[in-house]
C-alpha cells in the first residue's frame, strides 16, 4: 500500500576474521573485495572489518587492503580512500598515498620500498589567510603522548626543507632525513583535502584594516600572529562590566585633580584617530616621584582596550629597539603602553626611542635567505612613564616637538588608587570597542577628520605653539570631545586652556636656542677656564678667553663640549651666526685669537646683551 512504510530486509552478519586470518589469508579482503563494484558497499564492509581487525590487535588492515586491491585488481580503478586514523583526531581526512596511524605516518616508494615521514601524528587541521596580505598559513594539529598540541605555520615554512625543521623547536619529529618528505606530505594532505579543512580569516596584529574593520572585532577572525605577541592579542577584549568602568572613569573626569587621568584616557582613545586624521604617531609621557601614581595612570589608559595588568598589555621599558618596533607595529592603531623608563640608563638612548617610535615606520632589515624583511608600520599614540622627563635640554627638536609631557611629581594622580586598581582589573575593554564601533559609522570619519583641522586651527593660532605639538593635542581634545558625547556622556571637555601647559613652545624646541643657553650655562660655571691674568696666563686648564663682551671659546674643545652634551657645533654655528650672535672672519664660522700668548682659532660669541632698560640679559 502507497502508505505502508517501507521495510528494509536484513542485513546478513559480516563473518568475524581473527588475527589468523588477517595474518596468513586473504578470506578477509576477498569479502570486501567482493563489493568492489559498489562504492558505498566497499566502504561500508571496510569500516565493518576494519574495527574488526582492530578487536584483535590489526592496527594496519587499511594499508593492507591498498596492496590487496592494487594487486588482484590492477586495471580495475579503485574505490579505496584511505583516510587518517590518529586516536582522538581532530578531524578525519584523506591521506591518499600515505598510511596515517598512532604509530606515526609512512608511505612506500614505487619499488615497495617504506619511507617514515614522521613517527608521530601531525595533520593540518584549519587553513589561515591574512586579511592584511593575503597570505596563508596552516594550524597544524600533533600529537606527543597523550595530548595534541597546534601550531600556525606559515606556508613558506612547510614549502622548504630547510625552513621545515624550524618545526624542532615545538617538539615535532623533523631532521635532516625526512624533512623533504614531511613537506611533501603537508602539500599532498592539504590538496587532497582542500575542501575538507576550513579556511578562516586571519591576522597577526592589531588596529585598523583597510575595508575590513578593526582587529580584534572582526568576526571569525583567527589570530596568526608571532608566537610571543599572542598574550598581547588576548588581552584586547572586553571583560567584566563595562557599567562598572564608567561609573569609575566618570567620577575621575568629575575631580578637578584628575586633569592627568583625564589627558591620559583621551591618548588612549585619541589612538585609534591617529590613522583616521592622517597624523603621525606622538608621545604622551608622564614623570614624577614614586607614589604619584603614574603606574595606575597607564592601567587607567590601558584598560579603555585590554587587560591592564602589567605583562599583558602594559609593558616596562625593558627591551631592546627592535622590541619596541616590533610591538609598535603588532599593536598598530591602539596604544603602544610603556612603563619605567628609569629602566633605561642612558639619557642619550630616549632621543633614539622617540625618533624610532614616533616616525610610525621600522627600520629595513635584511633576511638571512636575501631580500629585506617586511617594514613594519604604526599610527598611534605612545603613552609612556618615568621618574623623569624623557625628553633633556641637549633633545633634538624633532624629538621634544613630538612629545606631550606632563609633571605629576607635586601631585597624587588619584585619591584612591587602590580602588582604581580594583576595578580596572576587573572591569575592562569594553569603552574601546564601543568607541571604535561608533567611528565606523557612516560618514563619521569625514567628520572627525574635519574637526581635528578646526580644533587645530585653533591651537595654532597661538603663535608660540608649534604644528607638530597642535596636531598631537588637537587629537588629545577631539578624542576627549568624542568621548564626553559617546562615551561617558557627561559634558565634561578638555580646553585649549587645559592642554597648553603641557604643550613645548618654539624656543623650548628649537635645539639651537637650548644651545646657546647651555653654552652660556657652562661657561658661567667653568669661569677659571676662560680666566687669563694679565700676564697673558691662566691658572688651569686653559679653553678660552671672555674679553670685550665676547666669549672666546677654542673651537677644538668647543666641538668636543657640544657633542658630549648631545648638540651639533655646525648646525649651532650656522644658526648662531645667522642671528649676528657671531664675531667672524670672511666664508668662516670662527676668529683667530691669541689666548695664553699662542694664536688658536676660537668660536667668537656674543657674550651678552642690553634689554630696553640698559640690564644685561643672555640672548634667548
Amino acid at each position: 500500500m502507497e502508505n505502508e512504510s517501507y521495510k528494509a530486509e536484513p542485513i546478513a552478519e559480516a563473518p568475524k576474521f581473527t588475527q589468523y586470518d588477517f595474518m596468513s589469508t586473504e578470506k578477509p579482503f576477498e569479502y570486501v573485495a567482493e563489493v568492489k563494484d559498489n562504492d558505498f558497499l566497499f566502504m561500508q564492509r571496510q569500516e565493518i572489518v576494519n574495527k574488526n581487525a582492530k578487536e584483535v590487535h590489526i592496527t594496519s588492515f587499511k594499508k593492507m587492503m591498498k596492496s590487496y586491491m592494487q594487486q588482484k585488481y590492477p586495471k580495475t580503478k579503485s574505490v579505496y580512500v584511505n583516510e587518517t586514523e590518529f586516536e582522538n583526531q581532530p578531524m578525519t581526512l584523506n591521506c591518499g598515498e600515505y598510511y596515517c596511524n598512532d604509530s606515526g605516518i609512512t608511505t612506500y616508494t614505487e619499488s615497495g620500498y617504506p619511507i617514515d615521514v614522521c613517527n608521530h601524528p601531525i595533520m593540518p587541521v584549519e587553513r589561515l589567510v591574512n586579511i592584511d596580505d593575503n597570505t596563508e598559513k596552516l594550524k597544524l594539529a600533533y600529537k606527543k603522548g597523550f595530548m595534541w598540541r597546534e601550531i600556525i605555520v606559515d606556508k613558506e615554512t612547510l614549502a622548504s626543507n630547510n625552513k621545515i625543521l624550524a618545526l624542532a623547536k615545538y617538539g615535532v619529529a623533523v631532521n635532516s632525513e625526512n624533512a623533504k618528505y614531511l613537506v611533501r606530505y603537508f602539500t599532498d594532505i592539504e590538496c587532497l583535502n582542500f575542501d575538507t579543512i576550513p579556511e578562516f580569516k586571519s591576522v597577526g596584529r592589531l588596529g585598523w584594516i583597510a575595508n575590513r574593520g578593526f582587529s580584534p572585532y572582526v568576526d571569525d577572525l583567527v589570530f596568526d600572529g608571532n608566537e610571543t605577541f599572542r598574550t598581547f592579542f588576548q588581552s584586547v577584549r572586553p571583560q567584566g562590566l563595562c557599567g562598572k568602568w564608567l561609573e569609575l572613569t566618570k567620577d575621575i573626569r568629575q575631580s578637578k585633580k584628575s586633569k592627568t587621568a583625564r589627558i591620559l584616557l583621551a591618548a588612549s582613545f585619541a589612538s585609534v584617530l591617529v590613522e583616521i586624521c592622517d597624523c603621525l604617531p606622538f608621545f604622551v609621557h608622564i614623570w614624577g616621584g614614586t607614589g604619584a601614581g603614574k603606574t595606575v595612570g597607564l592601567m587607567l589608559a590601558a584598560s579603555v582596550w585590554a587587560n591592564p595588568s602589567v605583562g599583558d598589555y602594559i609593558h616596562t621599558f625593558n627591551s631592546t629597539n627592535v622590541a619596541q618596533e616590533l610591538s609598535a607595529t603588532f599593536v598598530n592603531s591602539l596604544p603602544l603602553i610603556m612603563d619605567e623608563l628609569q629602566i633605561i640608563k642612558k639619557s642619550k638612548d630616549f632621543d633614539n626611542i622617540i625618533y624610532s617610535l614616533s616616525e610610525g615606520v621600522g627600520r629595513a632589515r635584511g633576511q638571512k635567505t636575501g631580500g629585506i624583511q617586511k617594514i613594519g608600520t604604526w599610527k598611534n599614540c605612545i603613552i609612556t612613564s618615568g621618574e623623569f622627563p624623557i625628553s633633556n635640554s641637549a633633545s633634538g627638536a624633532g624629538a621634544v616637538n613630538r612629545i606631550i609631557e606632563i609633571n605629576c611629581e607635586d601631585e597624587k594622580i588619584f585619591e584612591d588608587a587602590i580602588h582604581v586598581v580594583d576595578v580596572v582589573k576587573r572591569n575592562y575593554g569594553g569603552a574601546g570597542r564601543l568607541f571604535v564601533e561608533y567611528l565606523q559609522f557612516e560618514g563619521k570619519k569625514d567628520e572627525i577628520r574635519k574637526r581635528q583641522k578646526e580644533i587645530f586651527r585653533q591651537l595654532i593660532n597661538d603663535s608660540e605653539i608649534t604644528e607638530k605639538q597642535a596636531i598631537s593635542a588637537s587629537l588629545l581634545l577631539l578624542a576627549d570631545e568624542l568621548t564626553a558625547e559617546v562615551i561617558f556622556e557627561d559634558g565634561i571637555k578638555l580646553t585649549v586652556d587645559d592642554i597648553r601647559p603641557y604643550l613645548s613652545t618654539k624656543s623650548e624646541v628649537d635645539q639651537n636656542e637650548r644651545c646657546l643657553e647651555f653654552i652660556y650655562d657652562f661657561v658661567g660655571t667653568n669661569q677659571s677656564k676662560f680666566n687669563i691674568d694679565i700676564d697673558g696666563e691662566c691658572q688651569s686648564e686653559v679653553w678660552g678667553s671672555i674679553e670685550g663682551g665676547y666669549i672666546y671659546f677654542i673651537k677644538t674643545v668647543f666641538d668636543r663640549v657640544l657633542s658630549d652634551n648631545g648638540y651639533n657645533s655646525t648646525a649651532f654655528l650656522s644658526w648662531a651666526n645667522g642671528r649676528a650672535l657671531l664675531k667672524t672672519e670672511p666664508k668662516r664660522r670662527t676668529k683667530k685669537k691669541r689666548i695664553g700668548g699662542r694664536i688658536t682659532r676660537c668660536v667668537c660669541l656674543i657674550d651678552d646683551i642690553e634689554d630696553e632698560n640698559g640690564d644685561d640679559l643672555p640672548f634667548f
